[in-house]
C-alpha cells in the first residue's frame, strides 16, 4: 500500500514538494517534528520514492530499546557474543540492506552508540557484537527527533559531528497548529477509513465543533485528531458531532485558528515586534531615519524572537521567517556584534 500524507495547505504542499526532491538522493535525511506529527510516514513516504523502494523499510525507535541492546538490535550478534546470544542473529542494518533504515528518535541513542553510528555513515561498514569481519552497510539512513539536537549538542549530550553527518537534508514536519486548513480532510479521511475498516459507523461534525477543531492547538497534532476522531466514531457512531459532545480541553480557549504563514498572511502575532523597534510612523514624522539601521534592527528582531519562539532550532525558526536555514545562519553571522543602534 502506498502511504500518503494528507493535506493541502501550503506548509504541506512545500513539505511534500522537498519529499519529491529528496527521494531522488541517497542523502542522508534528518526529520524533525513535535510528536504526533507523522515522522515515520514522511519517511516511508521518501523510502517508496527512492531508487530503493524494491527493498526494505526497517524502521527503529531508539528510545523503546534498552540501552544494553540496542547495540545487538542495530548491528546484530555472532553466537556466544554475550550472555544468551545462543545463535548468529542479523542486525536491523543487515534487515535494511538495498534499502532504507529509519533511526526513529535519534536524540535518544545512547552516545557510545552515537560513534559507532558515525563510522558506519563515515565508512559504510559495520561489525556484529562479538565479531570481528567488518560487514559492508549499502542502506540509506534516514533519521528523526522530536528535541532539538543543536541544543543537546551545545549540553554535550549528542555529538556535533554526528549532528552534522545526519542533517544533510533537513526535513521540517509543521505541527498541526500551523497548517489548520487540513484539519476538515484528515478528519474526512480518518472516518472514511474507520468505516471502511468497519470500526463503526459514520459521524459529522457540525459547524461549531469544527470551529472548536480548527481552535484548538493540538499538542498531540495528528495522532491526537485521529485518536479524538475514532472515538466518535466509537461513541457517536451515525450521529452529528456537536459542540458540547467534544472534551472539556477542546471548550477553554475561545479564540481564532493560527495562520498557517503568520507573516505571508498578514497575520504576525504583535509578540514578535513588540518593544523592539521604534513605531515607524513615529520616525517618519521626524527629521530624517537611518533606513539600513532601522531594517538592520527588525530583521534581527524578527530572528531573535522567532529562535526564543522555537527554543533554538534553527531549522524551524527559519521555516517560519521564510528563509532557509543556510541563509538564516549567514544572517545571524553578519548580525552578532555589528548591528548599528537606532538614534
Amino acid at each position: 500500500m502506498v502511504t500518503s500524507f494528507i493535506g493541502d495547505s501550503p506548509p504541506i504542499r512545500h513539505l511534500l514538494s522537498l519529499v519529491d526532491r529528496v527521494a531522488k538522493t541517497d542523502s542522508t535525511l534528518l526529520i524533525t517534528g513535535e510528536s504526533g506529527t507523522g515522522k515515520e510516514r514522511i519517511a516511508r513516504m521518501i523510502h517508496e520514492k527512492s531508487n530503493r523502494c524494491r527493498s526494505s523499510f526497517i524502521p527503529v525507535n531508539c528510545g523503546a530499546i534498552p540501552e544494553g541492546l540496542i547495540e545487538s538490535e542495530l548491528f546484530g550478534h555472532e553466537k556466544g557474543a554475550f550472555t544468551g546470544a545462543v545463535s548468529q542473529r542479523a542486525g536491523r542494518f543487515e534487515l535494511a540492506e538495498g534499502g532504507t533504515l529509519f533511526l526513529d528518535e535519534i536524540g535518544e541513542l545512547p552516545l557510545p552508540l552515537q560513534v559507532k553510528l558515525l563510522r558506519v555513515l563515515q565508512e559504510k561498514v559495520y561489525e556484529r557484537v562479538g565479531g570481528s569481519q567488518p560487514k559492508k552497510a549499502n542502506v540509506r539512513i534516514l533519521a528523526a527527533t522530536h528535541r532539538n539536537l543543536e541544543q543537546m549538542v551545545r549540553e554535550s549530550q549528542f555529538r556535533e559531528d554526528l549532528f552534522y553527518r545526519l542533517s544533510v537534508i533537513p526535513v521540517d514536519i509543521p505541527p498541526l497548529r500551523l497548517r489548520v486548513a487540513d484539519i476538515g480532510l484528515l478528519v474526512e479521511f480518518f472516518v472514511t477509513r474507520w468505516v471502511l475498516e468497519g470500526r463503526g459507523e459514520k459521524v459529522r461534525f457540525s459547524a461549531d465543533a469544527m470551529r472548536r477543531l480548527l481552535c484548538y492547538e493540538w499538542p498531540g497534532n495528528i495522532r491526537e485528531l485521529e485518536n479524538l476522531v475514532e472515538r466518535f466514531l466509537v461513541l457517536k457512531g451515525g450521529e452529528v458531532v456537536e459542540e458540547r459532545d467534544l472534551p472539556e480541553k477542546l471548550l477553554r480557549t475561545e479564540k481564532e485558528p493560527v495562520s498557517a504563514d503568520p507573516i505571508k498572511e498578514g497575520m504576525a502575532p504583535p509578540s514578535l515586534f513588540s518593544g523592539a523597534l521604534q513605531d515607524i510612523s513615529a520616525l517618519l514624522d521626524g527629521d530624517g531615519i537611518d533606513m539600513p539601521a532601522y531594517f538592520a534592527q527588525l530583521e534581527k528582531s524578527m530572528i531573535d524572537k522567532a529562535l526564543r519562539r522555537f527554543s533554538g532550532n534553527k531549522t524551524r525558526a527559519a521555516a517560519f521567517l521564510g528563509i532557509n536555514r543556510t541563509t538564516l545562519i549567514e544572517k545571524l553571522k553578519r548580525l552578532e556584534g555589528n548591528l548599528p543602534e537606532i538614534p
